[in-house]
C-alpha cells in the first residue's frame, strides 16, 4: 500500500512511519512542516532511522504548499496527524496558528481526497474534545472542549464527518488519550518532569497533582493506530485509543522517584486553563472492532522514557 503520513517527524508520526515500514508491502510518504513546540533538531533526530529507508520519502513542506491532488492520485491510505499541539498555548493571538494548521489544513486535505481513490482517511484527534467529565468516557459522550485547541480538533472531526457524508471520503477518527514515551514533545508533562528530575531542577506541577489521566504508551498508541488498516466496516466511526492504567500526576512523580532514585523537589502552581481534571477512556469499541488491547504498564513506559531523556540530554543517573 502507498500511505501518506502527515506530521511524520513528530512524536507519534515518526513511530507510526517506522511501524508501517515493517510491512514490506508498504511505501510511506511523510509530510511535515516542522512547526510547533518541538525543536527542529529533535524532530530531525526522530527521522534518523527513516530518511535512509528505501521505501520512505520525506516532504519537508507545509500542507498548504503541496499540490495535494497530484500527490494523492495513487495513494491508498492517509494518516492525518499534522497540526498545532498544546492546550496551554492555544489561547490569545496564538489561536490563529491553530485555526490554520488544525482546521484549514484538514479541510484542504479532505477537499483533495474528493478526486483521489483513497481507501481510508484516518484523523488523529484527542481526548481534549470531551472536556470535563467523570468516569470512563465512551465515544458517544457529549463533546465540550475546554480549550481553543480542543475546539480546533473537534472541528477537524466534524469536517471528517461532513466530507464522509457528502462525498464518501472513507474517514476514521481516533481520539488519543495522553500519549507518552520516547520522542514525546519537550513541553509535555512527562518529558518536563523527567528532565527536571535528572538535572536536579524543581518539578513544576500545574494544580494540586491530583488530576488524573489515562496514560497511553507510544507503542500501544501505534498498535491501535495501525489496527484500523483494511477494516472497511469501521469507516465513519470514532474510537478512543487509551492506555493500560490511569494515575494521578502525584502518583506519576512517585514512580519517577522510584525509578531514578532521585527525590523530587515539587513546586505547585495554579491549574492550567483549559485542561480537564480527569480523563479515562472507555475502550470497549476499540476492543470490539479493532481488537485493541494496551500492553505497557505505566511503570515500564516511564522507565523507557527515562532512558530516552537520558540519551538526548546526555544525563546520567546517580
Amino acid at each position: 500500500m502507498k500511505i501518506v503520513v502527515t506530521g511524520a517527524a513528530g512524536f507519534i508520526g515518526s513511530h507510526l512511519c517506522e511501524k508501517l515500514l515493517e510491512d514490506e508491502q508498504n511505501i510511506v510518504i511523510g509530510i511535515d512542516g516542522f512547526i510547533g513546540p518541538t525543536p527542529i533538531h529533535l524532530k530531525s533526530f526522530n527521522m534518523d532511522s527513516l530518511c535512509s529507508h528505501p521505501r520512505f520519502t520525506m516532504l519537508a513542506q507545509d500542507l498548504f504548499m503541496i499540490d495535494l491532488e497530484a500527490l494523492l492520485k495513487d495513494v491508498d491510505i492517509i494518516y492525518h496527524l499534522a497540526g498545532m499541539p498544546g492546550v496551554r498555548t492555544s489561547w490569545g493571538k496564538e489561536f490563529e496558528a491553530y485555526i490554520l494548521h488544525n482546521i484549514s489544513s484538514t479541510q484542504r486535505l479532505l477537499e483533495a481526497c474528493k478526486n483521489s481513490p483513497i481507501k481510508q482517511f484516518i484523523y488523529a484527534s484527542t481526548s481534549s474534545v470531551y472536556g470535563e467529565k467523570t468516569g470512563k468516557l465512551s465515544e458517544t459522550a457529549e463533546t465540550a472542549p475546554l480549550s481553543p485547541y480542543g475546539i480546533t480538533k473537534l472541528t477537524g472531526e466534524h469536517l471528517c464527518r461532513v466530507y464522509h457524508t457528502s462525498f464518501g471520503i472513507p474517514t476514521v477518527v481516533l481520539r488519543y488519550f495522553t500519549v507518552y514515551g520516547p520522542r514525546q514533545r519537550p513541553d509535555m508533562s512527562f518529558h518536563r518532569f523527567i528532565k527536571q528530575l535528572l538535572t536536579k531542577q524543581p518539578i513544576t506541577i500545574f494544580g494540586d497533582g491530583m488530576q488524573s489521566r489515562d496514560f497511553t504508551y507510544i507503542s500501544d498508541c501505534i498498535a491501535g493506530t495501525i489496527s484500523v488498516l483494511g477494516k472497511r466496516h469501521i469507516i465513519g466511526k470514532t474510537f478512543n485509543i487509551g492506555g493500560k492504567e490511569k494515575a494521578s500526576i502525584n502518583e506519576v512523580i512517585d514512580l519517577l522517584e522510584e525509578l531514578t532514585g532521585i527525590k523530587a523537589d515539587r513546586h505547585y502552581f495554579p491549574s492550567a486553563l483549559g485542561e480537564p481534571k480527569h480523563t479515562w477512556a472507555d475502550l470497549s469499541m476499540a476492543e470490539q472492532d479493532l481488537h485493541y488491547s494496551p500492553k505497557i504498564t505505566l511503570k515500564e513506559g516511564l522507565r523507557r522514557e527515562i532512558e530516552y531523556i537520558r540519551s538526548i540530554y546526555q544525563v546520567d543517573l546517580p
